[in-house]
Parts: structure tokens; sequence; C-alpha cells
């Protein structure tokens, strides 16, 4: 069981191309790129499913037990139930997890627990079809009955039912601009509950009379977990005011029915209190903060010191890139509170407002962490001695292959030297462009978890 939820960073990290660095002059035992991959492996293991989830198992229910549940780690959540769970107890459900996120079955366990996957971030049909079907298994449920909800980040884009008088393309293109606008998770969330049928709690009030237990992994800052994938199960203390005031905030239009129906709140969703929601349990089985101080935990048995800023980063990719670079110089150069040789740690979620770009211009490709990495690079200008990483911990940053990437103190140079300028592939948000062509992509593949945002910056 454990070799199939298990994340091997050694065997599945690549780095094309290297830097010239002699490990004999730096204060570890590895060359700073590995050292940092090292605490990105730590962070990724800490949060991985079957490390976390037996001590929040619910005791076995008179009836049958349902698992539903959605999210990049739904895979290896559905995994580690079926490894823990009485191999002689009833247990059945469905869980949908992103394209290519279903993790290799172990020889020998059996298979429960269907796994369907569907697209992220965009919907699609398949997680239409999903949720559909998610909602019409809890028809039927007895107060003796167990539905096991295991919600990860993702769910809610692979989650999808639209509201009524909204079709899958209108919350495709909906969807799509909210992430192109540099709207904060919380304020997406507050639109997609609102204009779902299964979101804002409405799956948790649907399994009613049954009890429900939800086991989530958060992704979001603040660990709130009526926002982790749009809290299916979690009543919802946002209005469809506010739905309506974000969508006007940000120019994005919704069919005119949809509009009245928020206006006059048909669209609301289930509130704090709600009756239905009563004898319900929830418990956070990973968190980006424990994942940050196993990282930090390794760096320090590594002889390194390391601090954590805080895993709730927020704000613009490019410009929280400023502010660690700051950090950075300023420990370089032997200012400030922390001293050298450490690591800089921190989480939350960034965003990346999508430039307008020019007629006929390609398109940029990256996500957060390639977004961060070259803020950090154009901040930095080469100050000696600094090397990081910035990743997604579900090892997909964005929608393309890679995690995220690497800097080194002769990023710049090596960039300048191959005629790419860091201007440009800032202008039109191109990270993977920019570092694919340094070889400084850092390449894991689906981690099968996720809790957000990792970045490191150690400085010697």
């Amino acid at each position: 069981m454990n070799g199939a939820c298990t994340y091997d960073a050694n065997s599945r990290f690549t780095r094309r191309g290297s830097l010239p660095l002699s490990s004999a002059a730096m204060p570890l035992r590895s060359p700073p790129q590995a050292f940092l991959q090292s605490l990105f492996h730590a962070a990724v293991q800490r949060a991985l499913p079957l490390h976390n989830t037996a001590a929040f198992l619910p005791p076995l229910p008179k009836g049958r037990t349902l698992v539903l549940g959605a999210g990049k780690a739904g895979g290896a959540m559905a995994q580690a139930v079926e490894a823990l769970w009485p191999a002689d107890a009833p247990l059945s459900g469905l869980v949908v997890t992103r394209y290519g996120h279903t993790p290799p079955r172990p020889p020998g366990l059996a298979q429960r627990i269907e796994v369907v996957e569907a697209a992220h971030p965009v919907p699609d049909a398949a997680g239409l079809e999903a949720a559909q079907r998610i909602l019409a298994l809890t028809q039927g449920l007895t107060a003796d009955d167990l539905v096991l909800c295991l919600v990860s980040g993702g769910g809610s884009a692979l989650l999808t039912l639209p509201a009524e008088g909204l079709s899958l393309q209108g919350k495709q293109r909906i969807n799509q601009q909210l992430l192109e606008s540099g709207a904060h998770i919380g304020e997406m969330n507050c639109v997609r509950k609102h204009l779902s049928r299964i979101k804002g709690g409405r799956l948790g009030a649907a399994c009613a009379p049954a009890r429900v237990v939800t086991l989530t992994i958060s992704d979001v800052p603040g660990d709130d977990p009526s926002t982790i994938a749009s809290g299916p199960t979690v009543a919802d203390a946002t209005t469809c005011e506010d739905a309506l005031d974000i969508l006007r905030r940000y120019a994005i239009a919704v069919p005119a029915a949809v509009e009245q129906a928020l206006q006059s709140g048909a669209l609301e969703t289930p509130k704090p209190g709600d009756a239905a929601f009563h004898g319900h349990g929830l418990h956070l089985i990973a968190t980006p903060q424990q994942s940050l101080q196993a990282a930090a935990e390794a760096a320090r048995a590594a002889g390194i010191a390391a601090y954590i800023l805080s895993d709730e980063v927020e704000g613009e990719s490019r410009e929280v890139a400023k502010v660690h670079a700051a950090i950075a110089r300023a420990v370089a150069k032997g200012q400030g509170a922390f001293q050298k040789p450490c690591v800089i740690l921190s989480g939350g979620e960034t965003t990346v407002t999508i430039r307008p770009r020019a007629p006929g211009a390609a398109k940029g490709r990256g996500g957060r962490a390639g977004e961060f990495c070259m803020g950090l690079a154009q901040a930095l200008q080469g100050v000696d001695g600094v090397w990081a990483l910035a990743a997604d911990t579900d090892g997909i940053d964005g929608v393309e292959d890679n995690a995220g990437a690497q800097v080194a103190p002769d990023t710049l140079a090596r960039a300048a030297a191959l005629g790419l300028k860091l201007s440009d592939h800032l202008d039109r948000n191109d990270a993977y462009g920019f570092f694919s062509a340094l070889g400084d992509l850092v390449v894991t593949g689906p981690t099968h978890t996720n809790v957000n945002d990792f970045r490191a910056v150690l400085v010697v």
C-alpha cells in the first residue's frame, strides 16, 4: 500500500541543465538545487493521504458507508480509505480527480470506491457527469448510514454542476475569466458556490438524514473548510450579493436569468445553523502549515536554519516575489532578523493576472510558481548566494507538466547568453517558456496530494 501512495522525489524530480557549482564550497551536503528539492519532497510526503487518514476515520455505522469526494488528492484519499477500512465492512462510492492524478493501485488492494477523472482548472463534461452521479448517490440514505466525504483542492472545478439557467459552456467561460482576473481563491469560490447545484454545502445537505464526516486536505490560506473545493459539505456564510459584487468587480457577465436569480436570492446556499448539517463532522487531515513545518525540520536536520514566513501568503505572484527577494537580499548582506545560512519558507495561494497581449503574439504558458520565480529572479538581479524553488504541491503549476521552477545566482546571466529577455516573458506570463529554455523547470508529475504553493529561498 505504501508504494502506491508514496511520492518518490528522488526518482521523479527532473531538472534539465546544470549550474557551475561546487558543492564543496557550500555549507550543504548536496548542491543547493538538490537540497531545495529535498525540502519540497518533505513537504509533499507530510501531506500524503495514507500518512494522515487513519486517526480521523469514524466508527462503523449501523447501515452502509458511502464515500463521495472530489479533488486532486481524491484518488489517493480513496485508496487510503480502502486500505484502512475493515475488509469485511460494506464500502462503496464515487470520487472524481484530475486527469492523470489517479495513483497506481497497489497489488492486493481491492477497489471498492470508483475513481473517475475530469478536467481542471476549467471544468468539462466528465466533471459534470461525475457531479450528477455523486448527487444521485445521496438518494435513499437513512439515519443509520455514514457518508464519508473526501475533499481536496481542485474539487471545485472537478465537481461541476451548474445552477439552473447556466450551461456547462457558460460555467467554463466564467471559470476561465475568474482564473485570468487575478481574483483570489475566496472570491472565485464564492462565485462558484452560488452558481452550482452541489457546492456551497449543497452536497452535505443532500445527504440528510445520514451522518456526514468530511476529511479534507487544505489548499487555501487560513484552512477555511468552506473555501476548500468550494465547501460541498460545509455551510456557506457568503451570499448571492457577495457573488454579484465579485462578478461586477471583475467585469464577468452571466446570463440574465442567472443574474436575476442571484439578485432575488434564489441561488442562495445553505447557511450555518441549518438543521441539515446537524451531527456532521469535519477533519483537516493535512494542511500547508504542517508541510512547511516538515520542510523546516528537514532543513534543520541538514544543519540549515529554517524560517517560516507564513502559510497564508496571497497577492500577485510577481509582487510576492519582490518581498521574498528583499528579505533574501537583507539576509545575504548580514542584515535583518534571519542569519545565513538559512532557508526561508512560505506557502499560501498567490494569483496571476493575465496581461493583454499584442495581436498575433503567442500566449504565455505557466502558473503561479513559475511567475513567482520570474519575479524573484528579476528582483534579485543575480545576488550571490541565493537559490530558490517554487512549486505547487500537487505537481502541476497551472496547466503545464511542471510543478514549478528554480532560480539561481546565474539565472539572468544564462538567460542573456541564450538571448532570453526576462521582462518579455513576464509581460506575456510565459514562465514555462523561460525556465524550460534554461533547463530550470521542476518536473515531478502528479504528487497525489495538494496543500497549495510551496516556496523555499536558500541564502548561504
